[in-house]
């Protein structure tokens, strides 16, 4: 029988058998890892942390395929070929941590496979494509929840409980960036030296990307070309959007701008290491309209930064470890400018200003108070262990998750309509509601 022929009645089988299956309080939660890099690797330990159990791990590299073993054990299941994994009946869930150009097909196959879905941001490489996986997630009624830890985040929570209370005001414009200054941040990750097309399923790899002859560093830094990935915006920007639109509970901007350039990684990549984004939230949400400006920059001679602001008309709420609030109150009095008129109308003016503003002699009860507050996380706090917390918990409870397909399209969208604006040289619309251009 032919390979596609057989796993496609493996896999059918295994949709049925895992839709049969009910997990009982005491069942450890079986998991998959499809994609064993260091993202992949670094979910493996997570979901384990968690009290999961891994099972199998796909990779198109024969050595992280052996890394895996010596990690995990000996006991997994590997493979090159992920849809192996996908035609195992015991598997609960899969984790897809591979390069984003794979991320749609296998989250969609996997979910028709009666597997519960993590899959790693951005969601999907083509606007169009997130359409699909969200039809799939409701058809198929599996799990799905989008790997930007930011929305299981206790930081973000308490950030969205005092916009909400109205701790800042009403918010105006939030800043946001994401700065780095070393190598591997650029994506020069290390290529191994037994890298090989026998050590190496290219085709694989290559997927649906065009053909091209076997190249390992497009294998091993795949971020850096647009065949593969989604480029700072899909890497970092989406981070931003997701723990945003969180934050403020809005779906998305309405018009997409971006700019930046190719500034100092010139090592073959063809997608910019400085991205800047302006975006315009209609007054459609629940705090009204605003502006967001996120920024992305390679080549930042501080080094690696990153953090939110957020802009209120009666304050300042700032995240980067935990959660900072300030507030600067208003003068009580407008002021006056009189040094540009005649003596009569100046004295006219003051005299009316202060019928209307007494003059206050100096005293300690007149200071006004300049307010700060200070919210920290818990030493060693980390969001990356509750965001696969909170998938395992959804894949037991069947209840949905926060990031769902829906929430990372509305994040992914715009992230992959800035990579558009920067190569085309032009502004976007965008309609969050259905997640298409505007």
């Amino acid at each position: 029988m032919p390979t596609s022929r057989r796993l496609f009645l493996q896999t059918s089988t295994a949709a049925t058998l895992a839709a049969q299956r009910k997990l009982s309080p005491n069942d450890k939660i079986r998991i998959a890892l499809i994609g064993a890099g260091g993202m992949g690797t670094a979910d493996a330990n997570s979901t384990l942390a968690n009290g999961s159990e891994l099972v199998a791990v796909a990779d198109c590299y024969t050595g992280r395929l052996e890394r895996a073993k010596e990690s995990w054990g000996s006991h997994l299941f590997t493979t090159r070929d992920y849809r192996e994994i996908l035609a195992k009946s015991d598997i609960d869930a899969v984790i897809i941590a591979t390069p984003d150009h794979w991320h749609a097909q296998i989250a969609i196959e996997a979910m028709n496979a009666g597997k519960d879905v993590y899959v790693e941001k951005p969601m999907v490489q083509k606007v169009a494509d997130g359409r699909l996986v969200v039809e799939a997630a409701k058809k198929t009624g599996r799990i799905l929840q989008v790997g930007s830890q930011r929305v299981s985040s206790i930081v973000y929570q308490k950030a969205k409980e005092l916009v909400a209370a109205g701790a800042i005001g009403k918010v105006n414009m939030i800043e946001a960036w994401w700065d780095r200054n070393s190598a591997i941040g650029a994506w020069q990750y290390t290529v191994p030296p037994d890298a090989s097309e026998s050590t190496v399923d290219w085709n694989t790899f290559l997927g649906k990307a065009p053909k091209r002859p076997y190249d390992p560093l497009r294998v091993f830094r795949w971020r850096n070309y647009q065949d593969y990935g989604t480029g700072v915006a899909g890497d970092l920007f989406v981070h931003l959007f997701s723990g945003m639109h969180y934050v403020m509970g809005v779906t998305g901007p309405s018009r997409v701008f971006a700019t930046g350039g190719l500034r100092f990684w010139k090592d073959g990549r063809d997608v910019p290491d400085v991205l800047l984004g302006l975006y315009d939230y209609a007054a459609t949400g629940p705090h009204g309209a605003f502006n967001l400006a996120l920024r992305v920059n390679f080549v930042n001679g501080a080094g690696e930064t990153s953090g939110f602001r957020f802009i209120g008309s009666e304050g300042v709420l700032t995240i980067g470890g935990g959660v900072n609030v300030k507030r600067t109150p208003r003068e009580t009095e407008p002021g006056y400018t009189l040094d540009s008129f005649d003596r009569a109308t100046r004295e006219k003016i003051l005299a009316e200003y202060r019928q209307k503003y007494p003059a206050q002699r100096a005293m300690a009860d007149n200071l006004r108070p300049n307010g700060e507050d200070q919210y920290a996380a818990p030493r060693g706090y980390n969001d990356h262990l509750d965001h696969h917390r909170n998938f395992l918990a959804a894949v037991r409870s069947r209840k949905p998750v926060t990031e769902d397909a829906l929430f990372g399209l509305r994040a992914a969208g715009p992230a992959l309509l800035s990579n558009r604006s920067y190569f085309e040289n032009k502004i976007l619309g965008w309609n969050p509601e259905t997640c298409q251009e505007a």
